[in-house]
């Protein structure tokens, strides 16, 4: 009975699991952009140009996930017209470049300055010396700890699920409603595919960071 129900089901799982994806490469695609821009804010820019990066920073990651999609919703809601969708994506977008631009910013400032001052000496400008010789090794280093944001984050999109998005969390809640029960399978299937794409997920990445590992510099697995 209860496998007959979870087959029966499983299309609408699917579905939620499907827009969860959705949801988690929107943010993480908002994270990365606006986290790269703010770590060299942070590294480059000027002072006062910092201390904004490092003020947006300590706000959003220091208010709770769930507070910040309540506020989102709730509150921009009142002035601009957004989907519960969109609200998810500005919550834990904003909230993901704030972790990923300490990623990124630890990431360029593990490459040797020596680099930039060669590049310099060389007549290189600093802003073509940061783009041609800086970013590219310090995004390849930031894929390793990029995986922990991706699980991070892939985890956090079940939190919009209280603003109305109908992913695979509220799905989960419809179909428990529906079948009047059933609540520890249903969920452990649940569980289970956040299990099977999370590290889906994370073996992509490990193969991308082992492929594009920059030599000199300690990988994965090394003593």
């Amino acid at each position: 009975m209860i496998v007959e129900i979870i087959i029966s089901q499983m299309p609408y799982l699917l579905h939620g699991l499907w827009v969860a994806l959705q949801l988690l490469v929107c943010l993480l695609a908002l994270g990365l952009v606006l986290g790269l821009s703010l770590a060299l804010l942070e590294v480059y820019g000027h002072w006062t140009l910092r201390w904004l990066g490092i003020l947006f920073e300590r706000i959003f990651r220091g208010i709770p996930a769930i507070v910040l999609l309540l506020l989102f919703y709730y509150g921009v809601t009142d002035f601009v017209e957004i989907g519960s969708f969109m609200a998810a994506v500005l919550a834990l977008g904003l909230r993901s470049a704030a972790y990923q631009s300490q990623i990124f910013r630890g990431c360029i400032l593990s490459v040797p300055p020596g680099q930039m001052q060669a590049a310099r000496a060389m007549g290189m400008s600093k802003v073509k010396a940061v783009r041609d010789i800086v970013l590219p090794q310090a995004l390849r280093l930031s894929i390793g700890p990029w995986t922990n944001e991706f699980s991070s984050e892939m985890k956090a999109t079940s939190l919009a699920y209280v603003i109305g998005v109908v992913e695979l969390t509220r799905q989960a809640k419809y179909i428990i409603s529906s079948t009047q029960g059933n609540i520890l399978i249903v969920f452990a299937v649940v569980a289970a595919l956040y299990f099977i794409f999370n590290r889906l997920g994370n073996w992509g990445l490990y193969k991308l960071e082992k492929r594009l590992a920059v030599p000199g510099f300690e990988q994965r697995g090394d003593a």
